[in-house]
């Protein structure tokens, strides 16, 4: 892809994924994160209804008459969007492939972090850190991210999200926003993520493609792993083989949602051909 098709690429993302941020998702970002506390704003004179706790004695001696401390939610906050660009990630069949919606999600959540001012940064990873991305400010920061999302090649097609939650656990001390955007094909994650959820708020965004649930009847069919490079001709004709892939895959979904649930993390599932949108709004929602 040449720098000209990447620009119109990114451009393309910023203006879909913006609009939804700015309309939709601000708001609703704001009141699912909060602030690390609250902070001294100003002095004001005492208002029938104000909490009686708050009058501020020193200056209501002073001039005579009550007057109480407002304190506001000290908002600044950072995001770290940890995206899965393993070789899995490449497979779609129906809307788009599970790349484009975790580069969309992605996306979405960094324009909303920066609506309310919050620092963004970014970590790649596959079962190894492809790129990290340090926590700023700023449209051309976000940018930054969105073109990575798009154009980064990864050296590694496999998956380790232990390792990638790890890595943000030695590199992101102070509390964060944390969004790991991967389809969950992998297991052995819940020790790192334990550790990691002791510190940061994190979230798990599952990205799945409806052909991924089930083998279809097909008879014998040549297929590839995508993170392997192996090929092996799989009978998809038997019903012993299609039962055993699906409970296969069903085993990684529980995995995933029970090892998030079970270390105080959120989660939610969106498929490729399914509005991201209509989840995230009901994930904040249910956060709120």
């Amino acid at each position: 892809m040449d720098t000209k098709e990447i620009l119109k690429k990114v451009r393309k993302i910023e203006i879909k994924t913006r609009r939804l941020s700015n309309h939709i998702f601000s708001g609703e970002y704001h009141s699912s994160f909060k602030g690390r506390g609250m902070t001294f704003s100003e002095v004001r004179q005492y208002q029938f209804g104000d909490d009686v706790r708050s009058i501020d004695w020193n200056v209501t001696a002073r001039y005579n008459e009550p007057y109480i401390k407002v304190f506001e939610e000290e908002r600044e906050l950072t995001m770290m969007i940890v995206a899965d660009v393993s070789g899995s990630e490449s497979f779609g069949t129906q809307n788009a492939f599970k790349r484009d919606i975790v580069t969309e999600i992605a996306a979405t959540m960094a324009f909303s972090a920066t609506q309310n001012n919050d620092k963004i940064g970014l970590i790649l990873f596959s079962d190894q850190i492809e790129l990290f991305i340090p926590p700023k400010k700023g449209k051309s920061h976000v940018l930054r991210i969105i073109r990575e999302l798009i154009e980064f090649q990864p050296k590694s097609k496999k998956t380790d999200i232990g390792q990638a939650l790890k890595f943000l656990s030695g590199v992101i001390k102070k509390r964060a926003i944390v969004f790991v955007i991967s389809d969950f094909m992998a297991a052995d994650y819940e020790h790192t993520l334990k550790i990691a959820a002791k510190r940061h708020d994190i979230t798990g965004v599952r990205v799945y493609d409806a052909r991924e649930e089930k083998l279809p009847d097909l008879g014998l069919v040549q297929m590839s792993d995508s993170e392997t490079g192996e090929t092996l001709l799989v009978n998809t004709g038997s019903k012993k083989v299609r039962l055993e892939y699906e409970k296969y895959y069903k085993d990684k979904i529980k995995y995933f949602q029970e090892t998030f649930s079970r270390c105080g993390a959120g989660s939610l599932s969106t498929r490729t051909d399914e509005s991201y949108v209509t989840k995230l709004l009901g994930y904040f929602k249910s956060r709120a």
